[in-house]
C-alpha cells in the first residue's frame, strides 16, 4: 500500500484514471488498490475526494463503453476472444446472462462487483442492443457505486491502512512470497482438474462431420445446445435441444442413460462440456461427447442450421 501511496502522491489523479482505465479495458491491473490509495491521500488532503470520484467514473466508462461498442458491432466474436481470455469465461457469460435475464438492464449497477461479470457485461449490453445514452446512465451510476464504495472505505479508513502498510513493510517480503505461492498453488490445481476433464472429454470428441453423417443415417441422437438464450437466433442444429442450464435440469431425469452430444459457441467447446458433464453424470448419462469446434465450426463447413418457433418467440 505504501508503493500505491507515493505512486498516487507522485503522479496525482493521472495515476488514478490510467489504473482505473487500464482495468476495464481488461488489463491483469487491479484498479481496488489505487482507489483505496486515492480516499486515503483525500482523507490527508493531499487529493480532493469529488475529483477522484469523476475521475475514476469516467475512466471506467471510457473502457467499458469501447467494449460496448465492440459487442455492439462485433458480437460474438467479443465473447469468444473472452472465452480465450478468461479462466471460467462459460461461467462468467453464463452468470451475466442469467442477470440480464432477472434483472433486464439493471444487472449494469451492480456487475463491477461480480468478479468476471464486470468484464462481460460491457461487450453484453452492446450484443444485447441496450440503447447507448441508457447503458452511459446505468453504467456510469454503476461505476460511481463501485468506485465511490472504494475511495470512501479509503478516506474513513485512511490512518488504519497506513499503519497496516507500516506492519507488513516491517514484516519484509516474505509475506508477499508466501501470498504469491498460495496463489500459484491454488492456480496450479485449478489448472490440473481443469486439464484432466478436459482430457477426458477432448478424447471423447465428435466431429462435425461424424455427427452429420449420423444425422443423415436416421440415427437418434441426443444433442443438447450449451449456447447462451441470445445466442439462439442463429439458429441451432437440427434436431437439438436448446435449453438453459434450470430447463436442462430438469430435463435430464428423463432422459434414458445414453450417449449425449453437446455443443456451445465458446472456440474451447469443452468448456462447456466440463460445466454440464457433472450434473448429467448424476443423473445417469455416462457418455458425453462435445462436439468439436462447437456451433462456429458447424455453420463453417456450411452444414446445415434451423430455427425453429419455439427458439424464434423467446
Amino acid at each position: 500500500m505504501n508503493g500505491t501511496l507515493e505512486f498516487l502522491t507522485r503522479y496525482g489523479y493521472a495515476a488514478l484514471f490510467a489504473c482505473v482505465l487500464a482495468e476495464q479495458l481488461g488489463l491483469p491491473l487491479p484498479a481496488a488498490p489505487f482507489l483505496l490509495a486515492a480516499g486515503a491521500l483525500a482523507s490527508a488532503g493531499k487529493l480532493n475526494l469529488a475529483v477522484a470520484l469523476l475521475l475514476a467514473v469516467a475512466a471506467s466508462l471510457a473502457g467499458d463503453t469501447v467494449w460496448y461498442y465492440l459487442g455492439k458491432t462485433r458480437g460474438m466474436a467479443v465473447l469468444r476472444l473472452l472465452c480465450k481470455l478468461a479462466w471460467e469465461p462459460d461461467t462468467c457469460v453464463r452468470r451475466t446472462n442469467a442477470a440480464y435475464s432477472k434483472h433486464g438492464t439493471r444487472w449494469l449497477l451492480f456487475a463491477k462487483f461480480i468478479p468476471g461479470v464486470s468484464t462481460v457485461a460491457p461487450p453484453m449490453a452492446g450484443i444485447y442492443r441496450v440503447n447507448l445514452w441508457k447503458f452511459v446512465a446505468l453504467d456510469g451510476t454503476g461505476a460511481g457505486l463501485w468506485a465511490g464504495v472504494y475511495l470512501f472505505a479509503g478516506w474513513y479508513f485512511g490512518g488504519q491502512l497506513e499503519a497496516v502498510s507500516t506492519h507488513l513493510d516491517r514484516l519484509g517480503g516474505w509475506m508477499g512470497v508466501g501470498l504469491a505461492c498460495l496463489a500459484v498453488i491454488y492456480l496450479l490445481c485449478k489448472l490440473i482438474e481443469r486439464m484432466r476433464v478436459h482430457r477426458s472429454l477432448r478424447v471423447a470428441r465428435i466431429t462435425p462431420l461424424e455427427l452429420k453423417q449420423r444425422i443423415d443415417s436416421g440415427e437418434t441422437v441426443t444433442i443438447v445446445d450449451l449456447r447462451n438464450t441470445f445466442e439462439w437466433h442463429e439458429g441451432r442444429i437440427p434436431g437439438s435441444l436448446t435449453l438453459t442450464v434450470k430447463e436442462l435440469d430438469n430435463f435430464v431425469p428423463a432422459v434414458p442413460a445414453a450417449e449425449m452430444i453437446l455443443y456451445c459457441s465458446c472456440p474451447n467447446e469443452i468448456s462447456s462440456a466440463a460445466a454440464a458433464t457433472v450434473r448429467l453424470k448424476r443423473r445417469g448419462i455416462q457418455s458425453i461427447r462435445p462436439l468439436e469446434g462447437g456451433f462456429p465450426l458447424w455453420t463453417q463447413l456450411g452444414f446445415p442450421v434451423e430455427c425453429p418457433a419455439s427458439v424464434a418467440d423467446r
